[in-house]
This record gives structure tokens, sequence and C-alpha cells, in this order.
């Protein structure tokens, strides 16, 4: 069995460690810690990165800003 848990190490507690104790009960378990890149994930799939380029660009080039109404702020 492989589960995946992703969350901020500030969100790391007891109560984390004893749902996992609860959940592997009697099981040998592999803690794999890995930092995310939340930039690198979210270029991964090459449409997105090409959304996201594209984004970035219009954004360097002053195009497509859309600035809400001011009054309601």
């Amino acid at each position: 069995m492989e589960t995946t848990y992703r969350l901020n190490a500030d969100e790391l507690d007891n109560k984390f460690v004893d749902s996992l104790k609860s959940i592997f009960k009697n099981k040998e378990i592999e803690i794999v810690v890995s930092e995310i890149d939340e930039t690198e994930y979210l270029l991964r799939s090459t449409a997105n990165k090409e959304h996201l380029l594209d984004a970035v660009n219009d954004v360097e080039n002053n195009k497509k800003i859309i600035v809400p109404e001011q009054k309601q702020f």
C-alpha cells in the first residue's frame, strides 16, 4: 500500500503521527520527505506550462490586464 500526504511542515503534529500509527498498525513503514517546488509542479504539464508562460508574457507586455472597479475596494 502506498499513500501520499501533502501538507505544510507546520501542520505536522502528534495527531498526524497518531493517525499514521492507526492506519498502519503493526506494519513497518517508510517515511520519505521531499520538498515541493510548486512552480516545478505547475510547469510539469505541457499545456499548463504554455498557458502560464503565455500569461506571464501578457503581463510583461501589459496585455490582457484586467483592472477591477476600484469603487468596490
